[in-house]
């Protein structure tokens, strides 16, 4: 058993921010972790519009604040992101995030991730 306190990781190399200006994570849980899954908490900046697709991984990801929206890109199909909504990329979704209002966001990710990737032109995280 063990505990992580979010602002004591916010402190760490487990607070990634994204080149290009439009998120952070701080990544509680990682592949060293031997969960199976990673748990990142992340903020997605108001204004902030962009395109990912998580070609490697599968991810669950549920509203604590803020408002925006997700689109599957391969449907045109939107759903509304505010708090207490949770939105599944099972499929390996192409899909656009908006935010319209600053999002803090609780993501699991599987396979887990080792803690410093960044999106890659397509959008996906790759496997290290």
């Amino acid at each position: 058993m063990f505990a992580r306190d979010l602002a004591e990781c916010e402190k760490t190399d487990r607070r990634v921010v994204s080149p290009d200006g439009n998120w952070e994570s701080t990544r509680l849980l990682l592949k060293e972790d031997n969960m199976g899954f990673s748990f990142h908490i992340t903020t997605i900046y108001e204004g902030k519009d962009f395109d990912m697709h998580y070609q490697n991984h599968l991810e669950s990801v549920y509203c604590i604040s803020g408002e925006g929206e997700v689109e599957s890109r391969e449907t045109g199909e939107k759903h509304q992101i505010k708090p207490g909504v949770v939105y599944v990329l099972d499929k390996h979704d192409a899909h656009t995030l908006r935010a319209f209002k600053e999002l803090k966001l609780a993501c699991v990710f599987n396979p887990p991730i080792t803690g410093k990737e960044v999106h890659n032109l397509e959008g996906a995280y790759e496997i290290l």
